[in-house]
């Protein structure tokens, strides 16, 4: 496909599925321009055509990276995936090397939210890259583990990668940026936190990493969503179990219930990990020689 017209097509903001289920009607990124500026695909994607570039002036103006399946730059974790996305908008680096992504519940315990700081630091101290959402509560914390321990971090948002979401961590971004870590999104800078932009970025969390682990969840939420990407896409996943009775472990102990791995620490999950992923190595072996 033209580079220059998915780089204006991703600038619509578009679902991904409806991105999909549009080129495949129209045949091309091209066709399907035609048809958002006659307002086929909807007012919103009208007013939102650009050239490429245009776009790609954005993105310079941002130091935000513009990478298509075939890339060097795309993970390839995510590109052999059947719903692997068309496309990433990048700040930073993707380390090379076994990813855990590091998921739950915004509205944590204090006990959560100590195990996935201890967990985020225990797999950056592995030389293992910390995937997760950099929301409130459990992902937050596992990426301030990452960053304590010295190693990688991922934060894959639901929104533009200019947009810091919630901004109380724009911090926390900025220190993953300084780990050379990244931030990726499918969505053009200046895309807002809208609800629906979550889900589908659920699956770019769990395809990057080979193993999800999920400190707390309520029975709904976006990390059994994760989890469940995760079991779609051949991933491990383990699940912190708690009181039967607690709300933010009703969803881990469904997951343990229905197979996923119980983990009971942090010397539980380094151990559990080692057999997925290989011996611990230390915090430099998610550098890429190759500058991946």
């Amino acid at each position: 496909m033209s580079r220059p017209a998915l780089l204006s097509l991703a600038f619509l903001g578009l679902h991904p599925d409806q991105c999909t289920d549009l080129l495949e009607r129209f045949g091309s990124p091209e066709a399907v321009l035609r048809a958002a500026g006659r307002g086929s695909v909807g007012p919103d994607a009208r007013r939102l055509v650009k050239s490429a570039s245009e776009c790609a002036a954005s993105l310079a103006d941002l130091g935000v990276e513009f990478d298509i399946r075939g890339d060097p730059a795309f993970p390839p974790e995510l590109a052999g995936l059947p719903d692997a996305p068309h496309w990433l908008f990048r700040r930073g680096a993707i380390p090379f090397g076994p990813a855990v992504a590091i998921v739950g519940t915004r509205r944590c315990t204090e006990y959560g939210r100590r195990l996935a700081f201890g967990f985020g630091a225990a797999c950056a101290r592995a030389g293992w890259t910390v995937v997760s959402g950099l929301a409130r509560g459990i992902d937050g914390a596992a990426h301030l583990g990452a960053i304590d321990g010295g190693g990688f971090g991922v934060a894959v948002l639901g929104c533009g990668s200019d947009v810091v979401y919630p901004r109380e961590h724009a911090g926390m971004l900025d220190m993953i940026l300084r780990g050379a870590g990244a931030v990726v999104t499918e969505y053009p800078p200046g895309t807002p936190p809208q609800g629906w932009r979550f889900p589908p970025r659920n699956r770019i969390i769990s395809g990057l990493a080979r193993a999800v682990v999920v400190v707390e969840s309520a029975v709904t939420g976006g990390s059994l969503g994760t989890a469940a990407r995760a079991l779609e896409q051949g991933r491990y996943v383990f699940a912190v179990p708690g009181d039967v009775d607690r709300e933010a472990s009703v969803g881990c102990n469904l997951l343990i219930r229905d197979g996923a791995t119980p983990i009971l620490g942090v010397d539980d999950l380094v151990e559990a990990l080692s057999l997925v992923l290989g011996p611990p190595a230390g915090p430099t072996a998610g550098a890429d020689p190759s500058g991946r």
